[in-house]
């Protein structure tokens, strides 16, 4: 399995990679004379940095922002590196004439005003710079520019707070004596919740150049004390102020791909001419060597960059927002998503508060829509239906020190679902509960020595107190009774017609709702099981690779290739399938099983007690199982895997445990 995770986490990883995949050069914008033929270019030979005393020019107004206090997963090296930026390069714009208003770690609001103020003091005419050093994104045409203090996990809020440069170009717009404009950006161009990101460059203003840190798609990198692109800059300005205005910002292109060994690709737009790479020979003379701090300390540091692939972003979005009273952050996920797989849900959610009035709840609707109907072959990509086996040795764990029951496993498939009425050592607390099955407390080898890492390292847990745990999976018509109670939400139809099959298409939320509900109607402890509950439960006291052995035999397991009955369209009803030898049902296929547990990649620092394993942040959950969907290879003892806790789908579904006192 870990050479499926592999290949769909590096296809994850390249479809979010804030690199130079788009690195090629931007369409341009007006048709125009391109860089090559700069002497004959307005923008060619202006030289809007020249000192005061070596020429005459209009006024200067700049306006410098550098922001890295942003919450979440910002890079160390923005958070000191941004603000610094701002102070050095207004510093400099000070001592080559210009007027500056420097802005650090500024909120939105401090931001808005820092560019209202720009605009007032540009109405005397004159050379308009905008500057910005921190984290950007890029959606669609559209270039936002991250504010101070929002939290880098919140996709919502860095849409409905980000500036749009357009608005800043829009500011500089307005027609004054000797207009002349430049922004410089030294911010990533990545757009973090698509693969697909435009190349085209905003609508420019006339009289208009933009200089990027990075290409559209590509990341922006920082040194030891300034951004890559910066400290070049700052070194031109220095060493050839009065050169033309293009000359130099190709100069420092040059600088950035040298010190960045080509992964950082800064390039220009402008009014005037074709949008441009800054790579052309004729503009591609050598400066003044960098010093010692160009040296690149963290690549792709200036971009908002998902821990996972694109479309777990999108799972992560929506769960930072589903369940938002603002039509703002639904308006923001379809900013992002206009396609994606909640857009539906999104804009009812926009319609529904709309119409209810801003301060009023929305009704949960009764169903979600399922991510897709198909099951995940690797944990960065959760919609992807496998399409082969697990391909792995199978090995077998050390042995546990609890026997096993004496009553053997049975490897033939029932003819007929087991009937639900509890048996002897068996307990159900309502009519309509599940039964439940005792076990004793034990100890046993958790994991495997497979070549899954996530089931790596083999770890001893003591389960140190009994225990008991549902026979089935919570069935639809189980479910159904927390439905009739105004506790738990309507199942979908499609998939939950046969009320003696497993309940599925729930989320580990769902699950929740259930388990309480069980508790206040019997005053009991009802919960999910932990991980390590289950796989101890599952393993029946066994030590082999499946609880029947350590070959894949077809008859003990509802998957597509375990043998009949096994029907495309759904699992088959709880019970059709030969027990473990704890007396436990579709412990392995059926559906995959929720737990208690947050994910984690490996079992290194497990706890060995059997408690759950929680994270402070935990989007994503263990299930556990495989699914009836799934071929044999899923269906070992240590089988695991993740989904995020906030969705539904089609092949999840859970069983319930119970405290003992």
């Amino acid at each position: 399995m870990w050479r499926i995770f592999l290949l769909v986490w590096m296809t994850g990883a390249i479809a979010v990679n804030c690199g130079n995949t788009f690195a090629a050069t931007p369409r341009a914008t007006t048709s125009a004379t391109r860089v090559g033929a700069v002497a004959t270019n307005a923008y060619a030979t202006a030289t809007p940095f020249a000192p005061p005393h070596d020429h005459a020019v209009a006024p200067r107004i700049a306006l410098v922002i550098g922001n890295g206090a942003y919450g979440g997963n910002a890079a160390d090296a923005i958070r000191q590196n941004a603000p610094r930026d701002a102070e050095v390069m207004g510093q400099t714009l000070r001592a080559l004439g210009f007027e500056v208003i420097v802005r650090v770690n500024a909120t939105p609001q401090q931001m808005h005003e820092a560019i209202g103020e720009f605009r007032r003091r540009l109405r005397e005419g004159g050379v308009g710079l905008f500057y910005f050093a921190g984290h950007g994104m890029q959606i669609g045409r559209q270039t936002l520019l991250i504010p101070a203090g929002l939290d880098t996990r919140s996709p919502a809020s860095l849409i409905r707070g980000g500036i749009d440069l357009g608005d800043v170009l829009h500011v500089m717009r307005e027609p004054r004596e000797g207009q002349m404009n430049l922004a410089i950006l030294d911010a990533c161009l990545e757009n973090p919740f698509s693969a697909d990101v435009a190349p085209d460059s905003p609508r420019l203003p006339s009289s208009t150049v933009v200089a990027y840190a990075a290409a559209p798609g590509g990341f922006a990198a920082d040194g030891i004390r300034h951004g890559i692109y910066t400290q070049a800059l700052l070194h031109a300005l220095d060493a050839m102020p009065s050169q033309p205005l293009l000359t130099l910002l190709a100069h420092v292109a040059t600088q950035v791909r040298d010190a960045t060994g080509g992964k950082q690709n800064p390039w220009i737009a402008s009014s005037l001419t074709a949008s441009i790479n800054a790579t052309d020979s004729a503009v591609n003379a050598p400066i003044a060597s960098a010093a010692s701090d160009d040296y690149v300390v963290t690549l792709r540091s200036r971009g908002i960059l998902p821990k996972d692939s694109s479309e777990q972003y999108e799972i992560t979005f929506w769960n930072s927002i589903k369940d938002s009273n603002y039509p703002a952050d639904y308006e923001a996920y379809l900013k992002a998503y206009p396609n994606g797989r909640f857009a539906t849900l999104a804009q009812a959610r926009i319609d529904r508060l709309r119409a209810a009035g801003s301060n009023t709840q929305p009704a949960t609707p009764s169903v979600a829509p399922a991510p897709q109907a198909a099951r995940p072959t690797a944990p960065a990509s959760p919609a992807v239906t496998p399409t082969q086996e697990r391909p792995r040795a199978v090995a077998t764990p050390p042995a546990a020190s609890t026997p096993a029951p004496s009553t053997p496993p049975v490897t033939a498939a029932s003819p007929k679902p087991a009937a639900h009425a509890p048996a002897a050592g068996e307990s159900r607390d309502c009519a309509t509960c599940p039964v439940m099955v005792a076990l004793p407390a034990g100890s046993f080898a958790m994991g495997s020595s497979s070549d899954d890492p996530s089931e790596k390292p083999v770890h001893r847990v003591t389960i140190g107190a009994p225990f008991a745990i549902g026979k089935y999976e919570v069935t639809v018509e189980q479910w159904n009774a927390c439905v009739a109670a105004n506790a738990c939400a309507k199942l979908s139809p499609e998939t939950n017609a046969n009320k003696a099959a497993p309940a599925r298409d729930l989320s580990w939320e769902d699950a929740q709702q259930y388990v309480k509900w069980l508790t206040k109607v019997t005053g009991k402890p009802y919960r999910l099981p932990t991980e390590a509950e289950w796989e101890y439960a599952d393993r029946g006291g066994t030590t082999t690779a499946y609880w029947w052995g350590d070959q894949m035999r077809k008859g003990n397991a509802n998957c597509k290739d375990c043998g009949d009955p096994w029907h495309k369209e759904g699992p088959e009803p709880a019970g059709s399938f030969a027990p473990n030898p704890y007396g436990l049902h579709d412990m392995n296929g059926s559906v995959w099983e929720w737990t208690a547990d947050c994910w984690h990649n490996s079992y290194q620092s497990a706890p060995t007690d059997g408690r759950a394993w929680e994270s402070p942040v935990c989007d994503m959950r263990v299930i556990r199982g495989g699914s009836w969907r799934e071929g044999g290879g899923y269906m070992l003892s240590a089988t695991r895997f993740k989904y995020s806790g906030g969705v539904r789908q089609s092949q999840d579904g859970f069983r319930v445990v119970k405290d003992l006192k």
